[in-house]
């Protein structure tokens, strides 16, 4: 196949999925046979991090080639739009000639935005409420369930558990597998094809397939660990006290039910995948197909006592990435692993790269498949009180917690689960210097007042942030026949 042609571009996001659930990673119990021949066909990026593990932030990176700092948030602010100053990934493509389209979740404002996408086909859990139409709830309104979405009564933010409670081809990973393979048969044959294929799950609700729940039954469920650091919390500062208290612990057994749901739901979107792929296949278009796959933040599904995103350990903001080539592509790896510090922001200029398309200006973003390579990698979540700072070198990682001005520092070459905090090991002394170091010239907005001479000093907590009563079960939905009201879009739900 001639590469003088342009590549279709499939690009596949999940939600909520921690880098060490695949089996090629060596995960114990999850299976991925389909990501697993991908990385083997391919490249897989081991210190992928998501810059803001939180889901808007975190696309608005992907969508920009572009840092928080950059396109303006690190709070998940869902009335925030998509700065009409940055060029996007599917306005960039769209403009050179291809046809863009996005299935599933966008998780933009107002929710039918297109960003630059000729085709919208949403999914977006039930965010009703911030306007629509939801593509996925018509779906479900024309096959005779009208509304009836959650009436399985799990939660988008919590760890409750059930099977999916409609017929199989209901389920939202089947709907975006249905919607994506129909979307690529009706494409121009006469353009180049751009597709965001973009699942819900794992992201809670977990509400597995039965099927798929049962090969897990019978399986013990991976452990969770506990640093030493976590195992005292009564010196915790605010945002990671609020992070501990918001979930409620759940007692071993239920916490491995859980596991076994979200695993569940991985090899459900893995298996779907196939589909997709398979498609791809019978219209001649694979071997000319560039695929990226990544996931938008991790979940810590109780390790350190810990859930869900926000946080920058391992669990929370390392994040799957693999990448093919086309087919006889030098410039991908096959079969590779590439332990380069990578981010969200860098998936925009690869995919231009790797198309052919000039990059904007406005990305900050690095290829994937070029030469350059940086030197250490700064994260960040929430503002305040709930601020957490990262600082990445490719083995040592600093964690900082501004208010209470507690630093953590993990060597993930030698303790990859995050066991031992070394911020005091004498040894480590210079690294935690230079890091720090590092950390202070990266602070905007305000956080400069925590810094002081390439030292952080933080401010004190005065122990005056604490949970409050947890009334709306996390942001929980109910009935969506008729849709629900409009609501005030700057009111974030479902988090702490």
């Amino acid at each position: 196949m001639s590469s003088a042609r342009p590549p279709h571009v499939l690009f596949v996001t999940v939600d909520q999925w921690p880098a060490r659930l695949l089996g090629i990673a060596g995960h114990p119990v999850v299976e991925t046979p389909t990501l697993d021949a991908l990385a083997r066909n391919g490249t897989r990026f081991t210190n992928a991090y998501a810059e803001c593990p939180i889901c808007i932030p975190a696309r608005r990176s992907m969508m920009t080639g572009t840092s928080p700092r950059t396109h303006g948030d690190r709070d998940f602010q869902p009335a925030l739009t998509m700065p009409a100053h940055l060029p996007t990934l599917p306005r960039v493509l769209r403009d050179a000639g291809w046809q863009t389209s996005a299935i599933g979740k966008l998780h933009v404002y107002p929710p039918r935005d297109r960003i630059g996408f000729e085709e919208a086909l949403l999914c977006e859990e039930g965010r009703a409420h911030l306007g629509g139409p939801d593509d996925y709830e018509l779906f479900l309104s024309d096959r005779g369930h009208p509304g009836a979405q959650f009436m399985h009564g799990m939660g988008n933010n919590e760890y409750a558990w059930r099977t999916w409670h409609l017929e199989e081809a209901l389920h939202a990973t089947n709907w975006t597998t249905w919607a994506a393979a129909r979307s690529i048969k009706r494409r121009d044959p006469t353009r180049p094809g751009f597709w965001h294929v973009s699942y819900t799950h794992p992201h809670p609700p977990l509400v597995p397939l039965a099927s798929y729940l049962e090969r897990y039954r019978a399986r013990a469920a991976e452990e969770t660990v506990c640093g030493d650091w976590a195992k005292d919390r009564e010196g915790w500062p605010p945002a990671l006290r609020l992070a501990g208290e918001y979930w409620a612990a759940l007692p071993p057994e239920q916490l491995a039910d859980a596991r076994r749901a979200v695993y569940a739901l991985c090899t459900h979107i893995d298996h779907q995948l196939r589909v997709i792929i398979g498609t791809l296949r019978e219209e001649e278009m694979l071997d000319n197909t560039v695929i990226l796959l990544c996931s938008d933040h991790g979940d810590m599904i109780g390790d350190h006592g810990l859930y869900a995103k926000r946080l920058m350990y391992e669990g929370s903001a390392n994040v799957p990435m693999i990448l093919l080539g086309r087919a006889g592509c030098t410039r991908v790896g096959v079969d590779a692993v590439d332990d380069r510090l990578v981010g969200l922001q860098d998936i925009m200029p690869t995919l231009l790269d790797l198309c052919g398309v000039p990059v904007p200006g406005s990305c900050e973003g690095l290829s994937m498949v070029g030469k350059r390579r940086r030197a250490t990698l700064y994260g960040e979540s929430l503002t305040g009180a709930k601020a957490t700072r990262m600082v990445h070198d490719g083995r040592h990682k600093l964690v900082w917690y501004p208010v209470g001005n507690l630093v953590q520092l993990f060597d993930l070459q030698e303790d990859p689960r995050e066991l031992r905090d070394l911020a005091r090991d004498p040894s480590r002394a210079e690294v935690r210097r230079r890091l720090e170091a590092a950390m202070a010239a990266e602070l905007y907005g305000g956080d400069e007042r925590w810094a002081d001479g390439g030292r952080l000093v933080g401010e004190p907590d005065d122990g005056s942030t604490r949970s409050g009563p947890n009334r709306g079960l996390s942001g929980q939905r109910g009935y969506h026949q008729p849709w629900p009201r409009l609501t005030d879009p700057s009111r974030a739900v479902g988090s702490a």
